[in-house]
């Protein structure tokens, strides 16, 4: 094999996954308003805590927000961020373990199970997602510094800062973990301050955990300290009044005992492995980089079991422990069998094992090609007129208890409109925003928009438009365009009891019996648990007239809705 081909292998694999969402059409997202809005917001120059309010961190999107700057306020725009992050991601990952030395075939493999396994159908920004690549890139710095760290010692005060910096870089980074996230940016510390406490427990000096401590105490008050007078203590907190704390001793116990299968067969099995690796302390305790691998595991390991409960939606969170597990396994079992995993036929047996365990990832984006090819039938009568019962037509699709359609997704189209490119949705959807942009009030604003450049004047007020967008369509904002309310006690989400609670729906009502906006949009979710507050559509419903209704862009009969929308009576 040439030298340097897996590395480089490695490097394109990250890369190109990646980039696949970039060169094909993708369906509306569900929730993927959050992202958009803060990273809008912030891109126009508004600051969190400040200017809106929201149970998350602002790190969650400053790099969307600056992609907004650099490549415009839209859909696909946001698919872009993400190509970045995960690049960063598996790069991240890829130097955490080349710092603890794993062998390179078995490094390779893990990068491609990371890839395809967490990173590629991450096509969009979401903070549950960030907050592990954020500490991802805090890890790699930490192991950097570890594994470089004999060198720097022995280089002098030069080599002493250059390891100060590392140690203040992951520590930057396990910040921002934390202002993406509590959860998961608090573990993230953890984890670090295991790691890098094993390290100075072997090498029987204790000042870098210092070092880490001091950085990240110091840079959390530099993040931190000016928002404090706003509206920062209330929106991000660890789950007191009036947020609801999500940390259960009892539902991490019951996942964890009742499911997480894979969790506890990778905890066994690395336990075993060790066991039978190192017959005595002493040879633990020898193989440094090995002992650390196996602590960083059982702490990823101990972190997903929390994620998962923590952050239950989408339930595939927390599955960044299958590479970390899978690099850690192979590891300890190279030292107990004779194979050389960096052979061509090792590298070529271990990669088809890998896309066989998780060809559920790419198959359904390849299953259109193999349905031309294998034989197959959908139909639901036969040619001779025969009913045909089988794997695909046992189900009639009928939904005797609500007269909703679900839209299959090879019908959904473009809206056409710029902040939508490339992004297909329902077509009474796409229809629904046309209506809405000829309406009379949206139409003459628009056009007085265009010829003035500000605002003007709606309704006998300065100040342009006065819009509240309590949906999914949050980019209607730059199409529209309206000037979003700058206010630290509304919120960037309307989930009652998750971004928003009572306070705010109550300054919600005030405004609308008194009329203050020009145009809302509500999103009617019935079977979601007031996922926009049922009691803010009451008022609507008293006060306001609603003029148009059409379908939301959500998929599953369970959760679907419409975006209903009114005017001032």
């Amino acid at each position: 094999m040439p030298r340097n081909f897996l590395a480089r292998a490695e490097i394109s694999i990250i890369i190109l996954l990646a980039c696949i969402p970039l060169f094909i059409h993708l369906p509306y997202r569900v929730n993927i308003f959050l992202s958009w809005e803060g990273a809008y917001r912030i891109s126009e120059g508004q600051v969190p805590f400040r200017d809106f309010g929201i149970p998350l961190g602002g790190m969650y999107w400053v790099i969307p927000a600056l992609f907004f700057k650099i490549f415009g306020a839209k859909m696909i725009t946001l698919i872009k961020a993400q190509v970045f992050i995960n690049i960063i991601a598996g790069l991240s990952f890829r130097s955490i373990l080349k710092s603890l030395s794993v062998n390179k075939g078995i490094r390779f493999a893990s990068v491609l199970l990371f890839c395809i396994s967490y990173s590629f159908f991450n096509f969009w920004p979401w903070y549950n997602h960030s907050v592990i690549v954020y500490e991802l890139v805090a890890l790699a710095c930490l192991c950097r510094y570890i594994s470089g760290y004999t060198a720097m010692v022995g280089s002098g005060t030069a080599g002493k800062w250059r390891g100060a910096g590392w140690l203040f870089a992951s520590a930057l980074f396990i910040c921002c973990s934390f202002l993406t996230k509590q959860d998961g940016g608090g573990m993230a510390f953890f984890i670090a301050g295991a790691l890098l406490a094993c390290h100075c427990y072997l090498e029987k000096r204790w000042a870098p955990l210092g070092i880490f401590v001091g950085s990240f105490a110091l840079v959390c008050c530099i993040l931190i300290l000016p928002f404090s007078g706003g509206g920062f203590s209330y929106w991000f907190n660890h789950g007191q009044p009036p947020h609801t704390a999500r940390i259960s001793a009892f539902d991490i116990a019951a996942e964890f005992f009742g499911a997480s299968e894979w969790i506890k067969f990778y905890f066994f099995l690395t336990l075993a492995l060790a066991v039978v690796c190192y017959r005595s302390r002493a040879a633990f305790l020898a193989d440094k980089k090995g002992l650390l691998l196996l602590i960083l595991t059982w702490a990823i390991l101990g972190e997903a079991s929390v994620f998962q409960v923590t952050s239950y939606t989408p339930p595939d969170n927390n599955i960044f422990y299958h590479s970390f597990a899978f690099a850690c396994i192979f590891s300890l079992l190279s030292s107990l069998v004779p194979v050389n995993f960096e052979r061509p036929r090792m590298v070529v047996i271990v990669t088809a094992g890998i896309m066989l365990w998780w060809s559920g990832t790419w198959w359904k984006y390849t299953q259109r090609v193999f349905a031309k090819v294998l034989p197959h039938q959908e139909v639901s009568k036969s040619a001779t007129g025969e009913n045909v019962v089988n794997r695909s037509t046992y189900m009639t699709g009928r939904n005797t208890g609500d007269t909703a359609k679900e839209i299959p997704m090879d019908q959904w189209v473009e809206c056409g409109l710029p902040s939508f490119q490339r992004i297909v949705m329902p077509a009474p959807t796409a229809a629904g925003i046309h209506r809405l942009l000829d309406m009379d009030l949206v139409k003459k604003y628009r056009e007085d928009r265009l010829k003035s450049g500000s605002g003007g004047m709606v309704n006998g007020h300065p100040g342009g438009l006065r819009v509240l967008n309590m949906s999914e369509l949050t980019p209607l904002a730059a199409e529209i365009p309206f000037d979003l309310e700058k206010n630290p006690r509304l919120p960037l989400w309307y989930h009652l009891g998750v971004g928003m609670f009572n306070r705010q729906a109550d300054t919600l009502e005030t405004r609308i019996r008194e009329h203050y906006y020009d145009l809302i949009l509500f999103e009617y979710v019935p079977h979601l648990n007031n996922f926009y507050p049922f009691r803010v559509r009451d008022s609507l419903q008293l006060h306001y007239r609603q003029v148009d209704a059409f379908m939301a862009p959500r998929r599953g009969l369970e959760t679907m809705g419409n975006i209903e929308v009114y005017i001032p009576q």
